[in-house]
């Protein structure tokens, strides 16, 4: 009875190493990129939505008013003449939605078991026209600040990456820029 054991456990051990000799010799396996939409890509009109901003975000921390981000993402679409831009969503082909949200939830939130304060953010969400199916969403933060001059830098810099992002994914910026 011990020499069975004995072999069994001789056995799962001889085992367990050549399972660890040949994991070392092998390459990380990475997951192949899932597809992107052919509709993002192959896309030539575009109706841009503003689906608004949360109340309390203007004038105060931001500057402006709620149409701020609306305007400032819409002629940054409109520079990379990629998309004819067009004035109803009928028209389009996809329907990029911009809304600037402020979420509730816990003010110094413990950090240490993965809360965190809520910020505002920008969620851009593409829609494909036609069919009105969700393609893409993409959301970035805005980094909090203490003074009105940071506030608004912050907002800047989250919509300029938000408007990268939409670019990269839609093929849309100069190669020099992907």
């Amino acid at each position: 009875m011990k020499m069975i054991r004995f072999g069994l456990i001789r056995g799962f051990v001889l085992v367990a190493l050549l399972s660890g000799v040949f994991a070392v010799g092998q390459e990380p396996v990475t997951p192949a990129s899932a597809p992107v939409p052919s509709s993002l890509l192959s896309a030539k009109k575009v109706f841009i939505s503003n689906a608004g901003a949360d109340s309390g975000l203007f004038p105060h921390p931001f500057s402006g008013d709620p149409d701020r981000a609306y305007n400032e993402f819409y002629a940054n679409v409109s520079s990379w003449g990629r998309y004819e831009l067009v004035a109803t969503p009928g028209e389009a082909d996809l329907v990029f939605e911009l809304q600037l949200s402020a979420p509730n939830g816990p003010s110094n939130a413990d950090k240490s078991k993965g809360a965190s304060d809520p910020l505002p953010m920008f969620r851009l969400v593409i829609y494909d026209r036609p069919t009105h199916y969700v393609l893409w969403a993409l959301t970035e933060s805005i980094a909090p600040a203490e003074k009105q001059k940071t506030h608004d830098h912050n907002f800047d810099e989250a919509l300029s990456n938000l408007v990268l992002d939409a670019g990269r994914l839609t093929k849309s910026l100069p190669n020099a820029m992907h």
